[in-house]
């Protein structure tokens, strides 16, 4: 008997090993070579039979077929395609696991104002999300708080590490605002629409804003402080322009109002997050210089009157009008793998070429978080954080992600989906087809 109890814990213990992530990636151990590609820059610039080099995690020479790849592991990559790593704005992934399971849900905390709150260390390494998205080439996530009015602050994470210490890239990029707006959304589950109802509490909720950042503009102001206030300590770069404030809204009004709010306390960098309404101040958002980052585009439009596929052309209408846009999944956490679908989406709606549509989503998407000096376009000097694709990977039937690096370390493409896949492909193909059955 007690064999039997042995055998069956043995075998329930190999089975959770087998269903365990792979571990991180070890560091680059020599120089590597990517050969004969075609290499999106993540600039616009296309390279065909291209030529990548890295070495300690750093790009050392990128170039045409007569790039010197001496001294370096070469691996032929004819045919194929090299992006900068995709990086995902405004996500939770990291933050929670399932949506019906309270304790793994660790984006939201008690409070109101709470910009003390570090997303950063609460990130969770291990989650089964992660590595699904970066087999679809996003390599990079922004994990942001929720919750509140000021919700905390954000970070940078790599997908890949043992921890967060070693996943993240940046930390505390940024303070995030819930803007109470006029109107609040509510949903009817009888028929499934979204009616509007009167924000009743959102003259107190900006009189507390007010407040908030008029005293954190003053405690900014003087160099040393006795005792510390962690709120007010975190809300310190906003000042300085060391941080971003990204503001949530949808509605046009809310927008302007949001904005100008930030900027007459004195923010210094402000980034409109949502913003569904954002083609409708298209031209406001240029004048002062805010960049934008966009909810999910697969999508209906939020009115009735306005055309069935406008989230899909939104990222072109904004682009078309000089404003610098980011593509994200935001909350929908669990689909931030179809990342690089919605730039594909933005590329046949409006968007002026592919290129333009992956800078969204790379390039854009760096320069907005502050990140762009070391990710988000392939360049010597940047980190070698990259994939190699079978083919487009804007397509989602040519997006085959082959090859995985992050700060030039080799990662894993293993992920629970692929072992599912396998599972229950190896349990139905040797089975006979129903009709022979009979």
């Amino acid at each position: 008997m007690k064999k039997i109890v042995l055998t069956i814990l043995t075998v329930a213990a190999l089975g959770r090993a087998y269903a365990q992530n792979p571990p991180a990636a070890k560091p680059q151990a020599g120089a590597i070579a990517l050969t004969g590609a075609t290499i999106h820059v993540g600039t616009g610039q296309v390279i065909n039979n291209g030529v990548i080099v890295f070495d300690k995690g750093i790009i050392t020479a990128i170039g045409d077929a007569n790039t010197p790849t001496t001294g370096a592991s070469v691996i032929n990559v004819s045919g194929k395609h090299v992006y900068p790593g995709l990086i995902s704005p405004a996500a939770t992934v990291g933050l929670q696991e399932y949506a019906s399971v309270r304790a793994t849900l660790d984006f939201n905390e008690v409070g109101v104002i709470n910009p003390n709150i570090r997303a950063l260390v609460a990130y969770n390494t291990d989650s089964e999300v992660i590595p699904t998205i970066r087999n679809n080439g996003v390599l990079l996530t922004q994990a942001m708080p929720l919750g509140g009015t000021i919700s905390g602050s954000s970070s940078i994470m790599q997908t890949d590490g043992w921890n967060w210490e070693d996943a993240v890239l940046k930390k505390d990029d940024g303070i995030w605002l819930n803007w109470p707006g006029y109107y609040s959304r509510e949903f009817n589950f009888e028929d499934f629409s979204v009616g509007l109802r009167k924000n009743s509490r959102r003259e107190a909720a900006i009189n507390s804003l007010l407040a908030t950042f008029s005293e954190a503009k003053a405690y900014a102001a003087q160099k040393t402080v006795t005792p510390i206030n962690l709120k007010f300590e975190a809300m310190r770069g906003l000042f300085s322009g060391a941080s971003n404030l990204y503001i949530r809204a949808d509605y046009a009004k809310d927008i302007i109002e949001a904005v100008k709010f930030a900027k007459e306390a004195g923010v210094q960098k402000i980034v409109m997050v949502g913003a569904d309404e954002a083609h409708r101040v298209a031209s406001f958002l240029k004048d002062n210089s805010i960049p934008v980052i966009l909810s999910p585009l697969h999508r209906l439009p939020n009115r009735q009157d306005e055309d069935v596929d406008l989230p899909y052309k939104m990222p072109g209408i904004l682009q078309k009008a000089g404003v610098t846009v980011a593509l994200s999944y935001n909350e929908e956490w669990w689909r931030t793998r179809n990342l690089p679908f919605l730039a594909g989406t933005a590329a046949g709606f409006g968007v002026t070429d592919r290129e333009e549509a992956l800078k969204m989503i790379t390039a854009n998407a760096a320069k907005i978080m502050g990140v762009d000096n070391v990710v988000g376009t392939l360049e010597k000097g940047k980190h070698a954080t990259l994939f190699v694709s079978k083919g487009d990977a804007l397509d989602m039937r040519t997006n085959v992600v082959e090859q995985v690096y992050i700060q030039g370390r080799t990662v894993d493409l293993d992920d629970k989906h692929k072992r599912l896949y396998k599972i229950y492909k190896d349990k139905y193909e040797g089975q006979k087809p129903l009709a022979e059955k009979k």
